[in-house]
């Protein structure tokens, strides 16, 4: 068992790495620079302009369910508590999973959120995330299919995938909207399994968080019911932040040595988000091969497809890195304020 873990953790790293020299290998850097070397400070700013306008847009449905809760945060707050997931999220393997109990904890411990309204707002803030991210992918499908640029068997294969992702996350919300709490008969099932006969006393705080999770599964199928209005605003906000995220990405591609139509940003798009479902770390390795594969496609410079790469890495890494920091501020001031040490020692700045 610790050998096949071991095995799965070196596949994990080894399969990004070799995508990523292989890019390296097949597009001369000489040619990147030269693209990356036409952007001007004006289309910078601008790029972090659009940017930064689609993540507050993005940030408006969690705020929005929140309150519909009955919790006002402010949504700058709410906006640092995000970027504080999202570097959980893109530094640990995975497809873009790991950061929501920060969510949780932040909402919690700063805000007097209690958990399980916070566990409620945050799973149906990801359901319909999940629903606006898999709708775009199932759209995006069909651009390629229109396009030609996949065989036929190839390219029914990849619909039909995208359309069962996109069936999960319309399946838990009806199933929530319905009061059947999915997640907590699964997790009542998993009460049952045998490998607690090994370990009892895990078992214990098993069902301690079950409770949790069912009552904000019962606070979510309330929210549903009481509140289809806002849950249908919150939906209109994630087409809105996809709208914003697809005008930057276009943005971005025309000052790379575009002009490029909205199908073939929709098609290179729709490359990078599945690249992001592979489990490496923020798609190291898969969104370059990615990207490269797209724009040879599309009849494009390879070199601006890496460029382009390059500016999402700078971005992603720049928002998760800010954002880990700040999160771990918070919680450890929060920490200290609880805990407070003795002899007056103060908290390291």
């Amino acid at each position: 068992m610790v050998n096949n873990r071991r095995f799965l953790r070196l596949f994990l790293w080894l399969l990004p790495l070799g995508l990523l020299v292989w890019v390296i290998r097949t597009v001369p850097f000489g040619e990147i620079w030269a693209v990356l070397r036409q952007l001007s400070f004006w289309q910078i700013g601008l790029l972090v302009v659009a940017n930064g306008a689609a993540l507050l847009t993005l940030n408006g449905r969690w705020q929005l369910i929140l309150r519909g809760h009955g919790f006002r945060i402010p949504h700058l707050a709410l906006m640092a508590h995000r970027l504080a997931a999202f570097g959980v999220s893109y530094f640990t393997p995975g497809p873009q999973f790991g950061g929501e109990p920060v969510q949780v904890m932040l909402v919690e411990r700063l805000h007097g959120v209690p958990r399980a309204t916070a566990l409620s707002a945050v799973g149906l803030d990801k359901t319909l995330e999940l629903l606006a991210n898999f709708g775009f992918l199932l759209a995006g499908t069909a651009v390629i299919l229109q396009s030609g640029l996949l065989v036929e068997s190839g390219g029914w294969g990849t619909a039909v995938l995208a359309l069962l992702l996109l069936l999960l996350p319309v399946v838990f919300l009806i199933a929530t909207w319905r009061g059947w709490r999915p997640v907590s008969r699964l997790w009542r099932l998993g009460a049952r399994l045998p490998v607690w006969r090994w370990r009892p006393h895990w078992q214990e705080r098993y069902l301690c968080a079950g409770t949790a999770v069912q009552s904000s599964e019962t606070q979510a199928a309330r929210f549903c019911r009481e509140r289809p209005l806002t849950l249908a605003l919150a939906l209109l906000i994630s087409g809105v932040s996809w709208a914003a995220l697809v005008g930057e990405y276009w943005l971005m591609l025309t000052f790379l040595g575009g002009p490029v139509t909205l199908a073939q940003t929709i098609i290179i798009m729709t490359a990078a988000r599945i690249a992001f479902l592979l489990p490496a770390p923020g798609g190291l390795g898969a969104l370059e091969a990615s990207q490269m594969v797209a724009f040879t496609a599309l009849g494009l410079n390879p070199a601006a497809a890496i460029s382009a790469s390059l500016l999402i890495r700078v971005r992603d890494i720049a928002l998760g890195g800010i954002g880990l920091l700040w999160g771990s501020r918070q919680l450890r001031q929060v920490n200290y304020e609880r805990n407070p040490p003795k002899h007056g020692v103060s908290l390291p700045r």
